[in-house]
């Protein structure tokens, strides 16, 4: 029983891992790693830095999905986000990425 428990855990962490895995590659694919990183401020925000402003914050997907794909300005600094070519969906699923980072 105790081995089945270990490989349970071990397959919710791989699926966990690929998870976050394909959402990073969707941001590299989609190009939001020109302007963004995980950890560091480049010519935007570090995404962990996005993930701990919108902490808490209920309506943050929707909004944030809203910026990735119309674009934005002057929450972040002077340089604004242009309008990205992604869909609703990838839209989503790269804020819901973002917003998971610790």
């Amino acid at each position: 029983m105790k081995a089945f428990y270990v490989a349970m855990m071990i397959a919710i962490g791989f699926g966990v891992s690929s998870q976050v895995m394909a959402d990073e590659a969707l941001a590299k694919a989609k190009n939001c790693m020109s302007c963004h990183t995980i950890d560091k401020k480049l010519v935007g925000p570090a995404y962990k830095d996005v993930a701990a402003k919108y902490k808490g914050d209920a309506g943050a997907v929707d909004k944030l999905a809203a910026k990735v794909k119309t674009g934005g300005k002057g929450v972040w600094g002077a340089i604004p986000m242009p309008p990205n070519n992604v869909t609703p969906e990838e839209a989503k699923k790269l804020v819901t990425w973002v917003l998971s980072l610790k």
